[in-house]
């Protein structure tokens, strides 16, 4: 049996593969969105589609990845240098601007790994720029690509249906060149331990992570935890969509059942279940966190079974919209988990973060070069108090691991201007302890552009815990000739030369009671 400091030395060399194909893609990328705020993830999967190792990229992207290997599988005969695409969010993907790329790594002519990354591009095709649209169904949001092996004629194809067609080229040979750069590290290490050894190390690493987990559930309290939030609106007509959740903890195992939560929708907020699965996965690696700090792979989700309705919110079925299911409704889904788990462990979990990710996509005509452009990014907002610390302002929190694009790279590159970004005070709930302020983000056009807006918490603001008050709800706000005018929270609209458009975050949730002076909670 594999001694735990072996271990521990064996998940670093591995995980370190994955780390350094996200610096290979992140260097190596044309777009803000990839380039700066590292808005894609890369794993290591075994022979079997099981995860192996990761790099600490983006929750949503990553807890997907195994619902995505499990369809990709056997769907082909794998040959040395292949290469399979897809960002079909019906066989495991999220979204459709999130592109996925799987290679087969082979040793001595045997299929031995398979290295994935997957990045969020600014524009898929669609409708609207940035393929973020306030749309009804999945052919408006974008391309659909159908799980496909690359060759040239398929990629000439791929970038003649999309917007700036040369960076998202720029942003797939990232992604090629990442994979590329996995392979060489990861046959590195088989050279130097042996493939035996390797492999070995691999399972032993899962039995470990699921001896955690299990140990994890088993001294968790027994028993059923339910509840209910409400996403705002689908951007269409559907208003208060129901996500609920009962979850059931009994001796090392976990079902956390999503079936009465809402029937899918007209408007873009139906989440793919790869979603679904990433956000239950997220909270309890979160908890497992806690009690240690373990290695991340396919022996941490085994004792977690989840259950979902087809053809609901969190369970989407073709030809449902769902560009803002893996963005919006993944917040919802783990504001919920964390919800029930409140009554599970009071003193442990955190009050509601933000629960939006404040989606942007901006594009146009470029006024100096004449040439199209799309933009994206996501905005921050107030992370939920915690039951020792107040909750932290201006972040990005849960489904989201990204960073802000800098100002100067947006106004080096895109016709408009960041005219005031700063905290957004008081916006907290208030509390024993204060949940964190949101953001103020306020774009100043220089040119006509089509803008996207797909946010959250513009209704139903989060929630506070153990007598700790709800976060400040967001707001979206656009100034046009003098007029002042709300705008709903998923919208599309044209602006032009002069126009605002105003963005407020919302805050965290506060956790407990404020003390008075003196006084006692």
């Amino acid at each position: 049996m594999a001694k735990a400091i072996e271990l521990e030395i064996f998940n670093k060399i591995l995980a370190s593969v994955a780390e350094e194909m996200g610096i290979v893609l992140r260097r190596s990328a044309f777009s803000p969105n990839i380039r700066e705020r590292r808005d894609f993830s890369c794993a290591i999967f075994d022979k079997n589609a099981e995860l192996i190792a990761q790099a600490s990229h983006i929750p949503v992207h990553l807890g997907a990845m195994p619902l995505t290997m499990k369809f990709i599988l056997p769907q082909f005969d794998w040959h040395e240098g292949d290469i399979v695409i897809t960002n079909d969010p019906y066989q495991g993907g999220t979204h459709l601007p999130d592109i996925t790329l799987i290679k087969p790594v082979f040793i001595k002519k045997e299929l031995c790994f398979f290295l994935i990354n997957r990045a969020h591009h600014a524009d898929v095709g669609g409708k609207y720029p940035g393929s973020m649209a306030v749309a009804e169904h999945i052919e408006q949001e974008g391309i659909l690509i159908r799980p496909s092996k690359i060759d040239d004629d398929f990629l000439t194809d791929l970038l003649s249906k999309l917007r700036n067609p040369s960076e998202r080229k720029g942003d797939l040979n990232a992604q090629l060149f990442s994979l590329v750069r996995g392979e060489k590290r990861l046959l590195e290490i088989v050279k130097r331990y042996g493939l035996k050894k390797v492999l070995n190390m691999s399972e032993a690493l899962k039995a470990y992570t699921k001896e955690a987990m299990c140990y994890l559930i088993k001294n968790l309290p027994q028993g059923k935890y339910s509840f209910t939030d409400y996403l705002d609106d689908d951007g269409i007509d559907a208003k208060n969509i129901t996500i609920s959740v009962e979850v059931e903890i009994k001796n090392k195992n976990v079902r956390v059942d999503f079936s009465k939560s809402a029937s899918q929708v007209k408007g873009s907020v139906n989440a793919p279940r790869a979603v679904t699965e990433a956000a239950v996965y997220y909270v309890f690696l979160s908890l497992l966190n806690t009690i240690g700090d373990y290695p991340i792979n396919h022996g941490c989700f085994s004792p977690i079974s989840i259950l979902t309705k087809p053809a609901t919110v969190v369970d989407a079925q073709y030809p449902a919209a769902v560009a803002a299911g893996n963005v919006e409704t993944s917040q919802r889904i783990v504001d919920v988990l964390l919800g029930a788990l409140a009554n599970a462990l009071p003193n442990l979990i955190p009050a509601a973060s933000c629960g939006t990710m404040n989606n942007i996509a901006i594009g146009g005509i470029h006024p100096k070069t004449g040439e199209e452009f799309t933009y994206y990014e996501t905005i921050g907002g107030g992370m939920g108090a915690r039951p020792q610390k107040d909750g932290l302002s201006g972040v990005h929190t849960h489904m989201t691991n990204t960073l802000n694009t800098p100002i100067e790279a947006i106004e080096h590159d895109y016709p408009f201007l960041i005219e005031a970004y700063y905290l957004r005070d008081n916006s907290g709930g208030r509390g024993r302890f204060k949940g964190g302020d949101g953001l103020v983000r306020i774009y100043r056009f220089l040119s006509s552009c089509s803008v996207t807006i797909l946010s959250e918490r513009r209704s139903h603001a989060p929630y506070g815990l153990r007598g700790g008050e709800t976060g400040k709800t967001g707001e979206n706000i656009f100034i046009s000739e003098g007029k002042v005018m709300k705008l709903p929270s998923k919208i599309n609209f044209k602006v032009k030369d002069g126009d605002k458009l105003i963005v407020k975050t919302p805050g965290g949730g506060g956790w407990g009671t404020k003390l008075k002076t003196g006084g006692k909670e």
